[in-house]
């Protein structure tokens, strides 16, 4: 399963070019990661879900609790592994998005899905799947332990070249995409899918690529002025 879920003609004129696109890629428009053939990896999906939303289309994030064992702390799109229920991997998308951010899968219209893309550190081959949110529904952190903040952020925040920049891990050769939008930092797998989606979509702006910040000291930067707006 691969590609446009529906007509694009039937989706948002707006959303209209990245369903279009979703049936040309593969995953190396996304990742230089293979899953290996010799070890086993566990499925997971995510949900990608779009909104047309008050301040223009937006895309549903949550910030994973601080206390979690893996990726502690990180901004995801709502998802997660497969359990034998699930009828395919849009199901999975949808049940863990109901269960992380109360999300209603009646207002939700998938309409595409992406290559599966395979996560080192987790082990995870994740199916993305993009959707159309058609009656939005109340979202929030349904499990504190597990989502510690869910936001509808804007596509024109995260295409704000104020917004972006690069981040880096020394000693490890790893460098990233990175951004800052509504309280939250967003690195790694999940801002490495929203670069892509920007271009494909045709929402990127030109933004600075020079700018390149160590991982651990711009989360600290981050951390440090999110406190200072909230006292």
């Amino acid at each position: 399963m691969k590609g446009p879920l529906v007509d694009p003609a039937t989706v948002p004129g707006w959303l209209r070019p990245l369903v279009e696109a979703s049936g040309e890629l593969d995953s190396t428009a996304f990742t230089r990661f293979t899953p290996p053939e010799d070890e086993l990896t566990r499925a997971a999906s995510v949900l990608i879900l779009f909104g047309d939303g008050a301040r223009g289309p937006d895309v549903l994030l949550l910030r994973r609790a601080d206390t979690l064992g893996s990726h502690a702390g990180q901004v995801a799109f709502p998802g997660g592994g497969a359990e034998p229920g699930d009828a395919d991997v849009v199901a999975t998308a949808l049940r863990e998005a109901e269960e992380e951010t109360g999300v209603d899968p009646a207002g939700v219209r998938p309409v595409a899905v992406l290559p599966q893309l395979f996560i080192p550190v987790s082990r995870f081959a994740v199916t993305p799947v993009l959707a159309h949110w058609r009656r939005p529904s109340p979202v929030h952190a349904v499990d504190p332990a597990e989502t510690a903040a869910v936001a509808r952020v804007p596509l024109a925040e995260l295409a704000d070249p104020a917004n972006r920049f690069q981040v880096r891990r020394p000693g490890t050769g790893y460098r990233g995409p990175a951004f800052t939008v509504d309280g939250m930092f967003v690195w790694g797998f999940t801002a490495g899918l929203l670069t892509v989606l920007l271009e494909l979509g045709g929402w990127a702006r030109e933004w600075d690529r020079a700018d390149v910040r160590d991982l651990d000291v711009a989360l600290r930067d981050h951390l440090l002025a999110t406190e200072g707006e909230t006292q």
